[in-house]
């Protein structure tokens, strides 16, 4: 037993020092890098690179990456900056998989944007692969292949990886322990590339990514020279009127991308038929039998949809799964590195918020689940109050004892909470998509994607005459809004379709002081905090299969689902709702006229429209 005491002071050296030399240097002293092209049911083979630690007195778990960003570095000898997760889990010792999925970099077959999965395929037909079956045969290949793994297999991705995650859920193979889909795209209908049916206008950037197959494996980009259309369309630094000077998206498909196979599907498939269907990972989130932990982040541009969405659907789907949610603060991915100041363009939410995630919650859940080490205290949603700037936890999501709020608007121009409808009330604005609202309040270039404008000020847009605006009176005391969000519009229009958007906004007071996030030329005092927000095309108000015309004149229900929230509007602030029809460049512009496919509208399609909103419309927050 002495020995052990002579000893500790050495060991505890050993582990100051393994803490303070960098990732980079801590991954080449303690794991070997190997490369294999693993084969698939069909014979396809897939690149993958496997870090195992250099000690082999000991077995360890797999954590497995499947991505279509590249498992780089490719060349010999040349090592990642940082394994896994995050640092905690790469100093704990796993066994690291990445793996280039399948038609992308130097993996082998041809690449699908959003692969239809293929309900009870695992042993049917060897010729039929989907991202589950890949990933179960990699599963079974380092289990039957590794000589120095616990049989206990986790796995993880962010965004795009974020969905191989999610797909890799049905029929997983039994040494998958333990998922966390981070970011994951769910529906490619309602996550990324469009938002309740409309087009992201700011996507166009990402198209050479998803719509161009490689002719062979390659370490280096075979799409870069695909962008050379776009940039040449104008100066993008004013992504505003650059946008505008693109025209119609029929120009896209004749000038930009005539040739991508992405762009293509999109443009052919207008509506949620069956293509997109099919790309749906929500219906086959069944029978899942292992722990998954969802990851996203509250203001995540990109995919704020897929986590609340996927999440919901296993809980429901699932009896008794070990099912968490984790929300914080975040824009896209940004949970996975430490800025040390948490911020969101302007606002501010605390400092080192990301480490405490990882080291609170995401080593912990892969330590338990994997190495089967430490009591595993997480609740089944671990949500972050973005307006106290507090971590709060949950039994289930959303909140099943909360009592409804109901948001109204009077025709003073008034939002009242819980108060009844003012049957004489009505709004309209002329709606002119030659002349569209701006996302942004500042003129800058659009880029994939615009993570700043998910807290922007909204002052720019509640100054315009085509946005409705309402406003309760300044609160008087601490008001929380939490759970799912549905606005129910009632609306009359002078043209036959229309967007919709709808916005939350958190109304700052007069004495708003500025923080560390606060630049120089902006001014908290008063500030108009975007909080939530969606669009909506309005023709698939019955059905996002079967668009159909808005009849002018008649009034007609639109029931806008915006993504959920978790937010308090602090004493003496304001609760704000906006509403209008054009949002760009983010979303596309809406003709306002119908026509079949929207992606193939002429100019003269593009018709100013009177938008009317009734006064029984209503947003509500929870059931």
């Amino acid at each position: 037993m002495k020995y052990i005491f002579l000893l500790l002071p050495f060991l505890f050296s050993i582990n100051l020092y393994s803490q303070k030399i960098p990732d980079s240097t801590f991954i080449v002293e303690n794991y070997d890098k190997t490369v294999f092209e693993i084969p698939m049911r069909d014979g396809v083979k897939l690149y993958t690179v496997i870090y195992s630690p250099k000690d082999r007195s000991q077995l360890y778990p797999v954590l497995l990456q499947r991505t279509c960003y590249s498992v780089r570095p490719y060349k010999e000898g040349e090592y990642k900056k940082r394994l896994g997760p995050n640092s905690f889990l790469m100093r704990d010792k796993y066994i690291f998989v990445y793996q280039d999925v399948r038609g992308r970099w130097m993996s082998g077959g041809r690449f699908d944007n959003m692969r239809p999965h293929i309900k009870g395929n695992k042993f049917k037909n060897k010729k039929d692969i989907d991202e589950s079956s890949d990933t179960y045969d990699t599963v079974d290949w380092l289990m039957k292949n590794l000589k120095n793994h616990n049989g206990r297999v986790g796995q993880w991705g962010i965004s795009y990886p974020g969905f191989y995650t999610a797909a890799a859920l049905p029929e997983a193979h039994p040494a998958l322990k333990a998922s966390s889909p981070q970011a994951p795209i769910a529906d490619f209908f309602f996550d990324d590339f469009h938002h309740m049916g409309a087009f992201l206008q700011s996507y166009l950037y990402a198209f050479p990514v998803f719509g161009v197959n490689k002719e062979m494996p390659t370490t280096k980009s075979w799409y870069e020279h695909e962008w050379d259309p776009f940039e040449k369309a104008g100066d993008p630094s004013n992504g505003y009127e650059y946008n505008l000077g693109i025209g119609s998206l029929k120009n896209v498909t004749e000038k930009i991308y005539p040739q991508n196979f992405f762009w293509e599907q999109i443009v052919e498939h207008p509506n949620y038929d069956e293509f997109w269907q099919k790309r749906s990972i929500l219906p086959h989130l069944k029978e899942i039998d292992h722990a998954v932990m969802t990851v996203g982040g509250w203001f995540d541009a990109e995919d704020l949809y897929g986590p609340l969405n996927i999440y919901k659907n296993l809980e429901a789907n699932n009896p008794g799964i070990k099912n968490t949610i984790v929300m914080g603060p975040w824009s896209h991915g940004d949970w996975a590195r430490e800025k040390g100041m948490q911020s969101v363009n302007h606002i501010y939410f605390g400092d080192s918020i990301s480490t405490y995630y990882q080291k609170n919650i995401e080593e912990p859940f892969f330590r338990h689940h994997l190495k089967q080490e430490g009591n595993l205290n997480l609740p089944e949603a671990f949500m972050f109050d973005t307006g106290i700037k507090e971590w709060k936890k949950f039994d289930i999501w959303p909140p099943k004892n909360n009592l409804p709020v109901s948001l109204r608007f009077e025709k003073s121009g008034k939002l009242t909470v819980n108060q009844p409808v003012d049957t004489d009330a009505a709004f309209d604005y002329l709606s002119d998509p030659n002349k569209p609202v701006p996302y942004r309040s500042e003129i800058i270039p659009v880029r994939f994607t615009p993570r700043p404008f998910m807290t922007d000020d909204q002052r720019h847009a509640s100054m315009r005459p085509d946005v409705l605006t309402f406003s309760t009176d300044t609160l008087l005391e601490d008001f929380t809004l939490s759970g799912e969000i549905l606005a129910k519009l009632n609306v009359i229009l002078s043209v036959t379709d229309a967007d919709f958007v709808v916005k939350l906004i958190d109304v700052y007071p007069a004495n708003a002081k500025a923080t560390k996030a606060t630049p120089d030329y902006v001014t908290m005092a008063g500030y108009q905090q975007l909080v939530r927000s969606e669009v909506f095309r309005g023709r698939f108000r019955n059905s996002f299969e079967k668009p159909e015309p808005f009849t002018p004149g008649e009034m007609e229900s639109v029931n806008i689902p915006l993504q959920d929230i978790l937010h308090t509007f602090k004493k003496g602030h304001k609760v704000m709702i906006q509403i209008h029809s054009t949002w760009f460049p983010y979303i596309d512009r809406n003709p306002q006229t119908y026509i079949e496919n929207i992606y193939k509208a002429e100019e003269k399609d593009f018709v100013k429209g009177i938008i009317k909103v009734m006064g029984s419309s209503e947003i509500r927050i929870g059931k």
